[in-house]
């Protein structure tokens, strides 16, 4: 009886150290996925803007935190670079790409764009939420995955040049073999909402994920998930082909895309970290990271 006792208070001693563990290791992820949005929007990297110094810094930041989240390169290099035309010069864009292998060769693409617009009349445009949010996200979702093998393949793509046109993202769906892509889920602005909402856009065109993304929003605390912008309704704005999901979607891959609705700073100086509801957030990428995880489940179908 003595034994029994013993034997059942080491495993809750046991499960309590796995829990306080568990939730020690959730609370570092959390505090390192605000420090990268604050790197991300920083000064030093003056907005992010393709060509300049500042961005060339944050290509480095990002291949240094896929190196630390487990991110191997897709390509021989993370970096896969492309020219394009702005007005009459020539621009080299750098997407920056890789990937968490799993046990498919099938592919979930997790993506978001970390150009901004850099500097006009001596003030830094610094693309906190535009999209500093987006690409932290990825090395938060990329950390769970280091620790969690997927069953597809995840691809952890940092598009250039969405500012200029979205050309990040058609270069590279135009070199990808699309057939093995399940699905594109892209984000985009997903720090800032005074009413705590944030949309998926994309279940217009593909009906079967919306009560993935109700089910999953249902778990998360303080974040109201809406559905739309994807063309349905009359007189609101159409996201279908607004940012990097939009190349996807042209191919017929299937998208979601994570965005809150345009606010008062955006495309402005002041979309800076200050303004970043961390709270918020964290809450939002936590969902998504939900999403990303139900979606990689594929035992349903075995």
């Amino acid at each position: 009886m003595l034994k029994i006792i013993l034997h059942g208070s080491l495993k809750i001693f046991t499960l309590l150290i796995f829990s306080l563990s568990t939730l020690d290791i959730m609370g570092q992820n959390k505090a390192q996925l605000i420090q990268d949005l604050k790197i991300l929007s920083s000064e030093e990297m003056e907005g992010r803007k393709p060509g300049t110094v500042g961005h060339k810094i944050a290509q480095e930041y990002i291949i240094k935190r896929f190196e630390e989240s487990g991110v191997l390169p897709y390509y021989k290099n993370y970096i896969n670079s492309f020219e394009i035309n702005v007005s009459t010069e020539k621009l080299v864009g750098n997407n920056i790409i890789g990937k968490i292998n799993g046990r498919s060769n099938e592919i979930i693409v997790v993506s978001a764009h970390y150009d901004h617009l850099g500097v006009k009349d001596g003030e830094i445009y610094f693309g906190a939420d535009d999209n500093a949010s987006g690409v932290a996200a990825l090395f938060y979702v990329a950390d769970y995955f280091k620790k969690n093998k997927p069953n597809y393949t995840l691809i952890f793509a940092a598009f250039d040049c969405e500012e200029n046109g979205i050309k990040g993202a058609q270069y590279f769906v135009a070199n990808l073999n699309e057939q093995g892509v399940i699905l594109n889920i892209n984000m985009d602005m997903i720090s800032r909402s005074v009413s705590k909402e944030i949309y998926a856009c994309g279940t217009r065109y593909t009906h079967e994920l919306k009560p993935i993304l109700q089910t999953i929003n249902d778990s998360t605390p303080n974040v109201h998930l809406n559905f739309g912008h994807d063309g349905l309704k009359i007189g609101e704005q159409d996201w279908t082909y607004s940012s990097d999901h939009g190349p996807f979607h042209k191919k017929g891959i299937p998208f979601i895309y994570f965005g809150v609705e345009d606010h008062p700073d955006y495309h402005r100086p002041t979309d800076s970290f200050d303004k970043v509801d961390t709270e918020f957030y964290s809450n939002v990428v936590d969902m998504i990271l939900g999403f990303v995880k139900k979606m990689d489940d594929k035992t349903e179908d075995e």
